[in-house]
């Protein structure tokens, strides 16, 4: 076996650009023999990640859950590669408006929080779990008004996260929510943006930090030389290269790391918590179909 097949989803149009990029650096300087696919969803490439079809997936953080729990239920070995930087110590924030009464989670039993999709490991899955932690059973205690933007791209795609945030302010009182789910870069982002009016929210609460995506390859370390060699490539990637700055601004880092598996418990517990896959991988979400 040679060469390095990637699969990548297909979250926005920039993604082609990025990989062709990334593809013609990694067979020319890099000398690497080089390919990617494209899927629509994160389901089917996890799906063939796990059954050989790929060598190595882009892996959204659900969906390195999902391939460890499949791979471990059928036997194959997986074994991450690299993160980018920005994967690491990220946290979800729900917020409310500032002259909203609640000042406390408990605050905000019998009203709405507005999430992003059903599949959105930082704007739903992991705030419901904080949710839960404070004893607050979603769809029970608190009302969840879910924008599903993007099914199967788990979250990758920002419109349900900021669908979420603008029904904070919605001009109907009938749209309008007590607290939105959001990452914390979103929030930011958000503000930038002018999507409400600066100092007009605050945020009720938080969740600890945890990691975002992960490059995963099927089989262990040495298996196939030139897995591990896209990974050292990648790793070598240099900002200050202008060749290939812009590449890396479009995928969002500066710079890629040595993968750690340490910052996925939590989302490991939401998964669980919310019935969203099964132990062997299996999805058991009601309301999930991408």
């Amino acid at each position: 076996m040679s060469g390095v097949l990637l699969g990548a989803v297909a979250y926005d149009p920039k993604v082609v650009t990025i990989w062709d990029g990334f593809r013609s650096w990694l067979r020319g300087p890099g000398g690497l023999d080089f390919d990617y696919v494209l899927y629509s969803n994160y389901e089917r490439q996890v799906y063939d990640l796990v059954n050989g079809r790929i060598d190595v997936a882009w892996n959204s953080p659900l969906a390195w859950i999902r391939a460890r729990r499949l791979a471990h239920a059928h036997g194959v070995t997986l074994t991450p590669l690299t993160m980018r930087d920005t994967d690491c110590d990220l946290r979800s924030v729900i917020v409310v408006r500032a002259d909203s009464p609640v000042t406390s989670m408990a605050g905000l039993a019998g009203r709405t929080v507005a999430t992003g999709a059903v599949d959105s490991p930082q704007a739903t899955l992991l705030p419901l779990s904080l949710l839960r932690s404070a004893g607050l059973e979603p769809g029970r205690d608190v009302r969840v008004k879910r924008f599903d933007v993007g099914v199967g791209l788990h979250g990758d795609h920002i419109g349900g996260e900021r669908d979420a945030a603008r029904a904070l302010f919605a001009t109907d009182p009938a749209d309008r929510v007590d607290a939105a789910c959001m990452i914390d870069g979103n929030l930011l982002l958000f503000g930038r943006e002018g999507l409400w009016p600066a100092g007009s929210v605050r945020v009720l609460a938080q969740t600890p930090p945890y990691d975002h995506c992960t490059m995963t390859a099927v089989g262990a370390e040495g298996s196939n030389p030139d897995l591990w060699r896209f990974g050292e490539l990648l790793r070598g990637m240099d900002y200050a290269d202008p060749g290939l700055r812009q590449l890396l601004d479009l995928e969002g880092l500066k710079e890629w790391r040595p993968p750690r598996l340490s910052g996925y418990g939590q989302l490991e517990r939401a998964v669980d918590e919310a019935g969203f896959y099964d132990p062997n991988g299996r999805l058991t979400a009601s309301d999930y179909r991408p």
